[in-house]
């Protein structure tokens, strides 16, 4: 469980991730990356919509992740965009996700990217799908946001 991340050291948020799910329970991983990678990261060429986090003996691992090299890249690697990273965090928060993941309908979902002391940090999600009735109502909380917000500003000229 952690506290917001400084709103400048962000990298990439997953706003799909809000739309799709609930949050439960958030934690921060460290990941796996390549010096490319991190060099992309910085240039902001990278896309977390499409992320989701498996479990795999005993391990979670990022796959989806896109990261796209730049064009600058060394000539003697072959940079794969959407290999899978490994996500790094302590062994008991771990086996305690394993415990939830395996009840019904909880899944684990990247939610953002960000900076942390110089290393990449990813914050994920402990999540329940919404179902449709719910998405709309997001959706009908967002379009009323945005009328009270219209009908403020054109008061206030």
């Amino acid at each position: 469980m952690t506290s917001k991340p400084d709103p400048s050291a962000r990298i990439a948020d997953n706003k799909k991730a809000a739309f799709n799910y609930f949050f439960e329970e958030r934690f921060e991983a460290g990941m796996v990356l390549e010096g490319w990678e991190v060099k992309s990261l910085r240039e902001g060429k990278v896309q977390l919509t499409d992320g989701y986090v498996v479990i795999r003996n005993g391990e979670l691992f990022l796959i989806g992740l896109q990261i796209n090299p730049l064009g600058t890249a060394s000539t003697h690697i072959t940079p794969d965009r959407i290999r899978t990273r490994k996500l790094l965090m302590h062994k008991a928060e771990i086996r305690r996700l394993i415990g939830k993941v395996e009840q019904k309908g909880y899944t684990l979902v990247p939610v953002n990217l960000h900076w942390k002391a110089g290393k990449v940090k990813c914050e994920i999600a402990l999540a329940r799908g919404k179902a449709e009735h719910d998405k709309r109502d997001t959706i009908k909380d967002r379009e009323g946001k945005r009328e009270v917000e219209r009908a403020l500003k054109s008061r206030v000229r």
